[in-house]
């Protein structure tokens, strides 16, 4: 894993928005998907998100004794030619800030992994750590927000700021990218945006979110279209509470991975 960059001192400034380090100017110089990958992990933009994964990763939790926190924001994880593409909402305290790779470590991290490595797109269905060996097949999953938040819940602004870290992803995946899975409510109202900066037709009225519904995005340049599908978010409430169960969620899974040109297992 690579090594963070030192703490600044209390009081430092964050990324301004002149700062060639902020999202709205650094990623458009991304010219691939790992050019991208290394400039979300320096970035420093929203303090409140910058001071909450760092504290979380000194403080940690009791489980984790003996963990190096990554506590940076987390680039997407997935080939840099994928198909398919998932987007959920946030990493979590003590997941992908501390695995540093996004959705794992944490239950939400298990159940997804379990399902994709189930239906053929992932290696194995455990997704630990970031030397486990774990590889996605033509699937590549990212968020909205780069950062864990505090309580789950990034603000509009810090919502904002990062979405030009997900315009850059997605314009440098148009070449590939087919399908798209968007997980839970705020991904969907996140990711609309974003697809229609880097180059895809978002209809209006907007699509709505529900699980299982599936539309189709034209391309504005006339080049290839892309499905967007929503699924519910694979938190604890809902996998615990069965709104979400296996099933429901390799059957969205299955349809959008048939949608992107992969040949999942049935």
């Amino acid at each position: 894993m690579p090594v963070p960059p030192p703490t600044p001192p209390p009081g430092a400034p964050e990324d301004r928005t002149d700062d060639p380090r902020h999202p709205a100017l650094a990623a458009p110089t991304a010219a691939s998907v790992p050019d991208l990958d290394g400039l979300v992990a320096d970035c420093r933009a929203c303090p409140r998100l910058v001071e909450w994964r760092e504290r979380v990763g000194r403080e940690g939790r009791r489980a984790y004794t003996g963990w190096d926190y990554w506590a940076r924001p987390v680039p997407g994880f997935g080939p840099e030619d994928a198909a398919l593409l998932l987007v959920g909402l946030a990493p979590a305290a003590h997941g992908g800030n501390r695995t540093g790779r996004m959705f794992t470590g944490d239950r939400s991290g298990d159940v997804l992994f379990a399902a994709l490595h189930d239906i053929g797109l992932a290696s194995q269905a455990e997704a630990v750590r970031p030397d486990d060996g774990l590889e996605l097949y033509g699937t590549r999953v990212t968020a909205p927000v780069h950062c864990a938040p505090p309580a789950n819940k990034p603000t509009p602004a810090e919502r904002d700021t990062c979405r030009s870290w997900l315009v850059r992803e997605l314009t440098l995946l148009r070449p590939t990218a087919r399908a798209l899975v968007v997980l839970g409510a705020f991904g969907w109202q996140a990711v609309l945006p974003a697809l229609a900066e880097a180059g895809w037709v978002v209809p209006r009225p907007r699509p709505v979110f529900a699980h299982g519904a599936r539309t189709v995005l034209a391309a504005a340049d006339g080049g290839p279209s892309l499905e967007l599908f929503g699924c519910y978010h694979v938190s604890q409430r809902n996998t615990f509470t069965g709104r979400l169960t296996p099933e429901m969620l390799r059957e969205v899974l299955r349809t959008a991975a048939r949608a992107a040109g992969l040949d999942p297992v049935h």
